[in-house]
């Protein structure tokens, strides 16, 4: 059995899709093309994977909906990476999408750590899968469904190795990867294990929280497919460096902006319900700004509001007055504006070929800009 329904058109029967997405990066087209072909190739690859016959009727859907169903930001930027050392690549591409797999991984585990009840405007994928359980059997329904949603991730991070390998990159160039890739993998583990203790109520620094957002989210997202990209490509050191640089800066203002999205962004956009973080203690920057400037009386009422063991509706929309009046959403903002504005003027200080300044300046914004 394989999952040939868990996927989008196929790669093969999507024609034109590679040819616009080898058209010039630098136009403004250019990253809905290249997602839709990594979309593509994703789904071709999951249509080939075996399933076996034991495992949930809903794991397709369940894999259409992490692995086919997001941005594909991180897989964007690792073939932006390779771009700024190499010409349009068929195998680059595909190689660069095995990274939505990866991301399935994360997703798949981070919502079962997290209890989360949705994911991109759906049920979790361990609430879907908790249905799955034969009646009488050995483990309950909840418990059933993590430890398939958590098996699931295993095969996901199998499986992103795997597409990666499979790739058609030939293998010195893939040679250049392997190191990166594995640091990556490791530091997205370690960031998610010093997530499971970043709590508000241990009143952690500033500095603290951004030390785990970059090892969780920022430089996963944008700094290291950058770097295994321009790996992959034989960049010049001085390039990577540069995308290096870039990239830990548009990683920490992505990271930045998702934070005020989860205070204050609707279900609609971000998928996800919209008392997650505050109502489960998450020290976010956001939060850690609002204490730090609120003035005494409304950082007194914040801290005992967020101490509480259980933050009900009604101390949530409280909470999100209090953060707003102290100022700290205008403070994260122009840490985002900053951290953009410098990674671009160091971005535009180093040549780089046709295109890739502006394919660069373009993910930066669609990665960081408002959807409050």
């Amino acid at each position: 059995m394989s999952i040939a329904s868990a996927g989008p058109v196929s790669h093969s029967a999507a024609t034109g899709i590679e040819d616009r997405a080898d058209r010039d990066p630098g136009s403004a087209a250019w990253p809905v093309d290249v997602r839709e072909r990594i979309l593509a190739e994703v789904g071709d690859f999951l249509a080939q994977v075996p399933v076996a016959r034991w495992c949930p009727p809903d794991v397709p859907d369940v894999l259409r909906q992490y692995a086919t169903g997001g941005k594909c930001l991180r897989s964007t930027f690792m073939y932006l990476g390779w771009l700024c050392g190499a010409d349009a690549d068929a195998a680059a591409l595909r190689a660069s999408a095995s990274l939505e797999l990866l991301h399935a991984f994360a997703l798949l585990q981070d919502d079962v750590m997290d209890e989360a009840v949705l994911r991109r405007g759906e049920p979790a994928a361990h609430l879907r899968l908790s249905g799955g359980s034969p009646p009488g059997g050995p483990v309950v329904a909840r418990r059933f469904g993590e430890s398939a949603a958590t098996l699931l991730g295993d095969l996901c991070l199998v499986w992103g190795e795997q597409m990666l390998r499979d790739s058609g990159v030939d293998a010195e160039a893939l040679s250049r990867v392997w190191r990166d890739y594995d640091a990556m993998r490791v530091e997205l583990a370690l960031g998610q294990y010093a997530d499971l203790g970043n709590d508000i109520r241990t009143r952690p620094s500033l500095e603290d929280v951004l030390t785990i957002a970059r090892a969780k989210s920022g430089n996963y997202t944008v700094a290291r497919p950058l770097e295994l990209g321009a790996a992959m490509a034989g960049c010049a050191e001085p390039t990577s460096t540069m995308l290096a640089r870039y990239g830990l800066r548009i990683g920490e203002a992505f990271q930045l902006r998702d934070d005020l999205l989860g205070v204050f962004g609707s279900a609609a956009v971000t998928g996800k319900p919209e008392d997650s973080d505050l109502g489960q203690h998450k020290a976010t920057t956001v939060l850690v700004v609002a204490l730090e400037c609120a003035d005494p009386g409304t950082g007194r009422e914040l801290w005992e509001l967020v101490s509480r063991p259980v933050l009900d509706a009604a101390a949530i929309a409280r909470c999100r007055q209090l953060i707003a009046k102290s100022g700290a959403p205008e403070r994260v903002e122009a840490m985002i504006a900053d951290r953009v504005e410098r990674a671009r003027e160091d971005l535009h200080q180093w040549p780089l070929p046709r295109g890739r300044h502006d394919a660069l300046d373009r993910m930066a914004r669609l990665c960081t800009a408002r959807q409050l």
